[in-house]
């Protein structure tokens, strides 16, 4: 499974194993038999520029201004990580940083003035999950509440990963306290972002989608990260479209959904270089394939870790602030906002 660099990290290079997979859930016909779940929804591909909304961290990585990267590459929305625990059931940048008064809302305020928006990131590899730290389904949900009426969002992206991603109880949590948060907040667009294998979502992955479905998530973007996979034949790219088509098979087995609706609720977050996996590495030629692949079957959702790694390294310039290729600045990020939904 994946390790991250400064991928979803605070600790740069961790490397670690995920628990065991939990039994998977049998098929549930009746979540199919919701038109709220089995109808495509049209919400992503009905805002601008959202579907293409790459990660940046302002926390660490010598972020760039996000207006800078703006101008440069025409991008609109960026994905801001990441929304932690304080320690208890309450959400902090970084689990420390306000949600208000502070850079952050200062960035999203700036982004908006430029004409784009963002979507907030909920969890990541490291630190204190919400997930686990809030106790019940009601209480998450009234976490990831806080965040959306913060800033008025229009998006929302859980990125569950390690212990919140191993753990069956606290996947439940977090798919019925993103349920509660859809209910409020109609039309708000939501991604569960996840680690992949290259054939696709491994078993703790598919049960996590099977709650989904038999919970009656009618979640917008289930998304993957194809990368850290300890082994792959072909190109990255190729291994990154084998793991889309494993994700677009459980999702549709699980909703019941058609081809067509499958593939508008998936999507795929990539990293942009050399990932933290030795013999590892993510090209431009790799992400002009996934953007093939989108703009074939319309997906919900192409971003990739991070815009803060969107750039070549200087001597002795930390992995977690660029790409570890040789590129020209934002190369990355301007195959990505080619990518309208």
């Amino acid at each position: 499974m994946r390790k991250t660099i400064g991928v979803r990290l605070t600790a740069p290079l961790l490397a670690a194993t995920l628990g065991p997979a939990a039994l998977l859930l049998a098929p549930v016909a009746s979540a199919a038999a919701d038109p709220a779940v089995a109808a495509a929804d049209p919400a992503v591909a009905a805002v601008p520029g959202m579907a293409a909304a790459p990660y940046e961290y302002l926390g660490w990585g010598n972020p760039q201004k996000p207006t800078d990267v703006m101008k440069a590459t025409g991008v609109k929305w960026f994905t801001l990580a990441f929304i932690l625990s304080d320690g208890g059931c309450n959400p902090k940048w970084d689990g420390s940083r306000p949600l208000t008064g502070g850079s952050d809302e200062a960035a999203i305020k700036s982004i908006r003035a430029a004409g784009g928006d963002v979507v907030v990131s909920v969890g990541g590899w490291s630190g204190n999950k919400l997930g686990e730290k809030c106790s019940s389904a009601s209480a998450l949900a009234g976490a990831y509440q806080k965040v959306i009426d913060a800033y008025k969002l229009k998006a929302f992206d859980i990125d569950i990963e390690d212990t919140e991603f191993s753990n069956a109880t606290v996947r439940q949590r977090v798919v019925d306290a993103l349920k509660i948060v859809k209910t409020r907040n109609p039309g708000l667009v939501t991604y569960i972002t996840m680690g992949t294998t290259p054939t696709g979502p491994d078993a703790t992955g598919k049960d996590l989608i099977k709650r989904g479905a038999a919970a009656g998530l009618a979640n917008d973007g289930w998304v993957v990260m194809p990368f850290d996979f300890g082994g792959h034949s072909g190109t990255m790219g190729q291994a990154s479209v084998g793991a889309m088509e494993g994700l677009k098979a459980a999702v549709k087995s699980a909703y019941g959904y058609s081809d067509d609706a499958a593939y508008r609720h998936i999507g795929v977050s990539s990293m942009n270089g050399k990932t933290d996996e030795a013999g590892e590495t993510v090209t431009t030629a790799d992400f002009r394939t996934l953007l093939g692949y989108a703009q074939q079957h319309h997906i919900a959702r192409f971003a990739f870790w991070s815009v803060n790694r969107d750039r070549a390294c200087g001597s002795g310039t930390d992995a977690d602030a660029c790409s570890g290729v040789a590129q020209s600045p934002y190369e990355f990020t301007r195959i990505v906002v080619q990518y309208q939904g």
